[in-house]
């Protein structure tokens, strides 16, 4: 797979099916892809390079997917999705989920029948000066790659990728076991290795280690959203020390607690969509890539960061 560029239209099926993030969210064949999600990336950064730092292989309910995380790398020349443009540099983080066509291999003409497909906009907003609520727990980075620099088609016998996934999943068990007041009680830190990197989707951010993991994000979250229940999982598949995993959505919750993201609680049912990319260390979870729709999940409590972002521009100016 090592010549797949995930972005090029002509490996779509003519009946490709996309699920996208807000404000693209879903539609049927190449010409929505096209229209819908290509053309206004190729508008907003030109010629823009496709910068894969993850891309594993693998069968999940009878069909096969291929799983990448990344950056698109461009100038940001005219506004995207009404973002304002900078003039300058720009990296778009991504996470996709390809299902394949039954018999065809990745990279073919044709191949892909289904994209999910997440973009971290809000960060695009902050690097614009337009993200129109309060600011995050933590930083907001370029996400980079694995450390070892070994997530792309890594090789690997099947035995090592079932066991990355039996991990995360064991893992995932624990998350739900919170008793709603110790963050102890989920175990996690019997699952992560001490320096573990958490790179979050803006505005949340990213985080080393498990206290600033807890304080800034896993606290905040459990306490905002108790509830939550797995939800409609499109895809998980392990690939040697990687794990990858998608719904759509992933997560069903109540916004019922405390302040998150600078917002109370607005006792609203919601649904996340979210993308988890993990890399394995020994036998504890060592990274951890997520990106989650935010924008779509605060339309949901009622907040249109787009329609904040324009007025925020406008007075800007």
């Amino acid at each position: 797979m090592s010549n797949l560029q995930p972005f090029d239209p002509s490996l779509l099926a003519t009946s490709h099916n996309l699920a996208a993030c807000h404000p693209i969210n879903a539609g049927s064949g190449s010409g929505f892809y096209i229209e819908k999600l290509l053309q206004p990336l190729q508008a907003a950064l030109g010629n823009f390079d496709t910068r894969t730092d993850i891309r594993i292989l693998g069968e999940f309910d009878g069909s096969a997917w291929v799983a990448s995380s990344g950056h698109l790398a461009g100038r940001f020349m005219t506004p995207l999705f009404g973002i304002p443009a900078t003039g300058g540099a720009a990296f778009v983080r991504f996470g996709r989920f390809d299902r394949l066509m039954p018999g065809a291999v990745a990279g073919a003409r044709g191949s892909i029948a289904e994209t999910i497909l997440l973009l971290d906009l809000p960060a695009l907003m902050q690097a614009s000066g337009c993200w129109p609520l309060g600011a995050a727990l933590g930083p907001s980075l370029v996400a980079p790659g694995p450390r070892r620099h070994d997530g792309v088609d890594p090789s690997s016998a099947a035995a090592e990728g079932e066991q990355s996934l039996e991990l995360v999943e064991t893992m995932i068990a624990g998350l739900m076991r919170y008793d709603g007041s110790n963050l102890a009680s989920m175990g996690m830190r019997d699952f992560w290795t001490d320096d573990f990197w958490w790179f979050g989707p803006a505005p949340i951010g990213s985080f080393r280690g498990h206290a600033a993991y807890e304080a800034g994000h896993q606290g905040p979250f459990l306490r905002a959203f108790p509830d939550r229940i797995g939800g409609s999982h499109r895809c998980r598949i392990g690939h040697g020390r990687f794990v990858a995993s998608t719904g759509w959505p992933s997560i069903t919750a109540t916004h019922s607690g405390g302040d998150w993201l600078g917002l109370p609680a607005t006792s609203k049912r919601i649904t996340m969509r979210v993308m988890d990319f993990w890399a394995c260390k020994d036998d504890r979870l060592d990274e951890n890539w997520v990106m989650i729709d935010i924008l779509d999940l605060l339309m949901q409590m009622g907040v249109d960061v787009f329609a904040r972002m324009t007025v925020m521009a406008a007075n800007k100016g």
